[in-house]
């Protein structure tokens, strides 16, 4: 039996990247974007999905925080101090602190719990999570789909230079040699 890297890419890569937008999705969601790059998967579905993913996600652990917040802080203490942080940035800046917590680290999944839990207004999370997932949906994946590109434009320039590369390293390395060669002689 063969494996077949690009077909199981092809087969499975949307699933891996709904299910990974759950959750702290980020890497996936950059592979993805590298892969619609290089032509496994399409960036316009890659990029619908994974905000698909993380709308959906976020929606159903802002509800949890809703329902269960306190029972959740107490049964997981290590969130205390994430909670705190929230409450602070939510009574400030509200609207912003749900769209752009996905992009803070150690948030991802914690945040829209926590913010379910402060007592903000389903329909004002829906409204600004949406948002939010759609800009992170389409900057992660953008990211990776561009570092595709930037990594395309490396190695054609590599192959141009590859013959001075590798003399330079034989000339580095034979320096190097002939150096330690006359370091060693003036010890003796």
């Amino acid at each position: 039996m063969e494996f077949d890297a690009a077909r199981l890419l092809s087969d499975y890569g949307y699933l891996a990247v709904f299910l990974g937008s759950i959750l702290e999705g980020e890497t996936i969601l950059i592979l993805a974007g590298f892969a619609a790059h290089q032509g496994y998967l399409s960036f316009p579905l890659v990029a619908g999905v994974a905000f698909c993913g993380g709308a959906m996600g976020d929606q159903v652990f802002f509800f949890l925080g809703r329902r269960y917040g306190k029972a959740m802080f107490d049964r997981f203490p290590k969130l205390r101090p994430h909670v705190a942080t929230v409450d602070r940035l939510i009574l400030r800046f509200h609207s912003a602190v749900i769209v752009m917590v996905r992009f803070m680290y150690g948030l991802r999944v914690a945040g829209p719990v926590i913010i379910g839990a402060s007592g903000v207004a389903p329909w004002r999370f829906i409204a600004f999570n949406v948002l939010g997932a759609a800009i992170w949906a389409l900057a992660i994946g953008g990211a990776g789909y561009v570092f595709g590109h930037a990594m395309g434009w490396i190695f054609e320039d590599m192959k141009r230079y590859e013959y001075v590369a590798m003399a330079a390293l034989v000339a580095a390395g034979a320096a190097y040699a002939v150096w330690r060669r006359i370091r060693a002689r003036k010890r003796h």
